[in-house]
Formats: C-alpha cells, sequence, structure tokens
C-alpha cells in the first residue's frame, strides 16, 4: 500500500507523492520557549518523529526541520518576572526541550532553526511583499493586507470575517483592514530589536516560519505539521506570507495532530490542569509517554490520564515480556518489514492499528517454531524501531523503578540471594514470605530452572 496522508488543505487522505521523486522536505512548528513544555506541546514532538522514521524508510533524502521561538512575548514577559536575561531564558529552556524530547526517543531533526538567527531573512521577506504590494507600512509596523491575497482563508476553511476569533493582535487604527496581521513591530528601548527600513524592533510571530523554511527547505516544501490549534491564524499566515512574497504554491500537505484532553477536560490555564513531560518523566518512563501518545490516531483528540498511561505500560510490558522469553533468539538480519503492521503506518500514520499489529507479531514471536522466531523477533524490533518504542534491553525495563517505589535493585537482590540460601537450608517458610514481602513492594519473582529472574509491576 502506497503511503497515504489526509492534508488539511483538502479535507482528504491523498496519495503521498513529494514534489522532487525520492526527495522530502518536511517542516514541524516547535515550541516558544518561555517555560517548559506540557504533554500536549510533546504530540506533535512524537507525531511527527513517527512520520519522519517512515519517511527515512521510504524515500532516500529526507530533510526535517523543527524551530525554536526564541523571541515573543511571552518570553519578553517571563524573563522580565524571574529577572533574567531573554538570550540566557530562552537558551534554558530550549535546552529542557530538548532533553524531555530526547527523553521520549524522538530523534534529533536534521535542521533546528532559531528565530533570532534569522531576523535579516525575515527583513527580506517583508520587502518582498511590500514591493509586491501585499504589505504596507503604518506607524513603526508592517502588516499583511489580507484582502490583497484572493484565497486568504482557505486553508482554515474561514471568511476574512472569521480571522478576528483567532488574532493573537487587537485591531488597532493603523490597520487598513481588522483582520490585517503584524509582520514587523517596533520595539520600545528596553525590549530585543532589531534595526530595519522601519525602525528597531521585531518580527512578528508568524513570519519566522515562512522565513526560515525558504532558506533552509526552498520555496515549497513537501510537509509542514503542527497542531490544530495553528491552522488558524498561524498556519493561514505563512501561507499567505509565503505563497505572495515567492510567487508560488508553499506546502504540498498540511498536518494536523489533534488536541490533548486531561481526564476529560480541555487542557487549559484556567483549569490548571496542564501535565509538565518533565513531571511526568520523574513518574513514567518516556516510552510510556510515547507510547500513550501514539495509542489514538494523531488527527483524534486524545484523552491523557492516569489511566491510558498505566495501559501504556501494561502493553509496553507484554511486548517487552515476550522479547525477554526470547532472549536467547538471535533476531534474523534480512528480515522484512510486516506488511500488515506497515499498512497501518501507510494508512495516513495510523498508528492505533499499528501497536495492534505488533501485539499480534509477538504473540506469533512467542508461539513460533525455534526456526521461524528469528524472523519474528526482527520484525518485532523493527516495528518498535519505526514506532520509537522497545528501545530497552528487557531486563532493565522491568528493573526500573515505578512511580513511589522504595525499594531498590541492590536490596531486591540481597533479598533474592537470601531466598535462595533459604531454599537451600529448606526454610521455605522464610523462602516464601521474601516472595510475599516483594509482592507487597511490587516486585515479582519468576523461577526456571536457569534461576530467579525480577520484574517490577
Amino acid at each position: 500500500m502506497a503511503l497515504q496522508l489526509y492534508n488539511t488543505f483538502s479535507g482528504q487522505k491523498e496519495p503521498f507523492k513529494p514534489l522532487v521523486e525520492d526527495r522530502v522536505r518536511m517542516y514541524v512548528c516547535g515550541p516558544t520557549v518561555y517555560n517548559r513544555v506540557h504533554i500536549g506541546n510533546a504530540r506533535p514532538a512524537v507525531v511527527f518523529d513517527t512520520l519522519y522514521r517512515l519517511l527515512k524508510r521510504e524515500f532516500g533524502d529526507v530533510v526535517y526541520a523543527r524551530n525554536i521561538t526564541d523571541i515573543d512575548d511571552k518570553i519578553m514577559k517571563a524573563a522580565r518576572d524571574q529577572d533574567e536575561d531573554i538570550g540566557v531564558l530562552s537558551a534554558r529552556f530550549s535546552q529542557a526541550y530538548f532533553e524531555d524530547m530526547a527523553a521520549l526517543n524522538n530523534l534529533e531533526p536534521d535542521i533546528i532553526p532559531y528565530a533570532t538567527q534569522h531576523v535579516p531573512e525575515m527583513i527580506d521577506m517583508i520587502e518582498a511583499l511590500l514591493d509586491k504590494g501585499h504589505a504596507y507600512a503604518a506607524e513603526g509596523h508592517v502588516l499583511f493586507a489580507v484582502d490583497s491575497m484572493p484565497d486568504y482563508g482557505r486553508l482554515s476553511k474561514r471568511s476574512l470575517d472569521d480571522m478576528l476569533a483567532g488574532a493573537r493582535v487587537e485591531v488597532a487604527p493603523y490597520k487598513k483592514y481588522a483582520g490585517d496581521f503584524v509582520l514587523w513591530k517596533p520595539s520600545k528601548g528596553d525590549e530585543p530589536g532589531w534595526d530595519s527600513p522601519w525602525g528597531r524592533g521585531r518580527p512578528g510571530w508568524h513570519l519566522e516560519c515562512s522565513a526560515m523554511i525558504k532558506k533552509h527547505l526552498g520555496d515549497t516544501i513537501d510537509i509542514h505539521g503542527g497542531g490544530r490549534d495553528l491552522t488558524f491564524p498561524h498556519h493561514e499566515n505563512e501561507r499567505a506570507q509565503s505563497c505572495c512574497a515567492n510567487g508560488t504554491d508553499f506546502v504540498r500537505y498540511w498536518m494536523h495532530n489533534g488536541y490533548v484532553n486531561i481526564e476529560g477536560e480541555k487542557m487549559s490555564k484556567s483549569l490548571g490542569n496542564f501535565r509538565m513531560v518533565n513531571d511526568l518523566l520523574q513518574q513514567y518512563p518516556g516510552e510510556v509517554l510515547r507510547f500513550a501518545l501514539l495509542s489514538a490516531h494523531y488527527r483524534s483528540e486524545l484523552n491523557f490520564s492516569a489511566d491510558l498511561l498505566d495501559q501504556a505500560w501494561r502493553s509496553l510490558d507484554t511486548l517487552y515480556g515476550f522479547l525477554r522469553d526470547s532472549e536467547s533468539v538471535v533476531a534474523a538480519e534480512d528480515a522484512a518489514q510486516d506488511e500488515a503492521f506497515m499498512a497501518a503506518l501507510h494508512d495516513d500514520l495510523n498508528t492505533p492499528v499499528a501497536i495492534g499489529e505488533l501485539h499480534r507479531i509477538a504473540r506469533e514471536l512467542n508461539k513460533a517454531a525455534a526456526g521461524d522466531k528469528p524472523q519474528h523477533k526482527a520484525a518485532l524490533l523493527a516495528g518498535g524501531n519505526m514506532l520509537g518504542i522497545l528501545q530497552q534491553d528487557p531486563e532493565t525495563w522491568f528493573k526500573q523503578a515505578r512511580g513511589g517505589e522504595s525499594i531498590s535493585e541492590d536490596e531486591i537482590e540481597a533479598l533474592i540471594a537470601e531466598r535462595q540460601q533459604s531454599k537451600k537450608d529448606k526454610n521455605y517458610a522464610r523462602a516464601d514470605e521474601i516472595r510475599e514481602e516483594l509482592k507487597a513492594k511490587g516486585v515479582v519473582l519468576e523461577d526456571s530452572r536457569e534461576g530467579t529472574k525480577w520484574r517490577r509491576e
């Protein structure tokens, strides 16, 4: 089955055909670095990392860029509130983002452009828009004239009048039309700013992605991704800027992931129900968070909850358990990817179905004759790698601490040794007592001819 992707622009699934054969250029909107990121920020990173893995397998030349917004009013406010240099603050939270995303087994993008490093390119794009009649200067600002683009609003399926509902800027007297958006705005003396033909100032939020895409990936790219909340106004305005400045199509396939809800409610500041990735990583392995994010189709809303995380952990335990049981099997080197598993990913990155196929492959591995096990194990490992899971040694997986457990690995091993000695001394009551003591602390013992293995549950 050929790769099919849902295109927000057309509103339907389409066969994926890159602009240049065997060459893919993909851009995903990254974070605004004024704080630690929440689990909603992690969803597009995980979704498009999974797509990146798939594209790298299918096409010879894939370049994936994900930006860092390191100049923004939120960053400026956070720096003032914390009495910290804006550059230091944005660098600190950029590094925190990289660490959090690495903990979720995300591959590093090929290009990580920073907004502040592309101001000259943004100024060039503004000048091109002015020259072509798509922008105008007023009171130190430069604004995009949305009524200069006949199909403005086509991506988000909105009319010009709808724009106000999602606009970040308030209606100002220097605007010719209420929906016009800022390309450049003046900076006060104590605010970050750059010299420009319109005075000292800084770029509007939407402009950075258009300029960075043009510089690093070209005028037209194959895939642009991000959260559904970015469809309007951000991506609509990116499309307007780039199409009008470059005089060509901007993006061939627009892809947007659904929202993350928390315990059935929309995640919002007013409800105080943000779940920060770093906090969650203190309680759950990164693979559990990643598995949970992939457990629903990327375009669907995801209800993120403790039950979902527990279910994800149990599912990974099952898969790692099959790998642990086949520890002596050497995976075949020439095994092909499982057809049904790949068909699921080719169907608009259907990760829930792909996860189901992984469980099938694991069961087949468990039941297979000795001569067939290497092929099944290879298929399970390859599928796990495509999803960014099953990346640990099974023994390591089962021995990692879970939640607020207090018993250490050394303490467990000491009790197992004591139990073994008790059995040799025929003190079976003490041996049983140790088993129950460990079980009460979330540690399960598995006895076999080869000795005693243990795992946390």
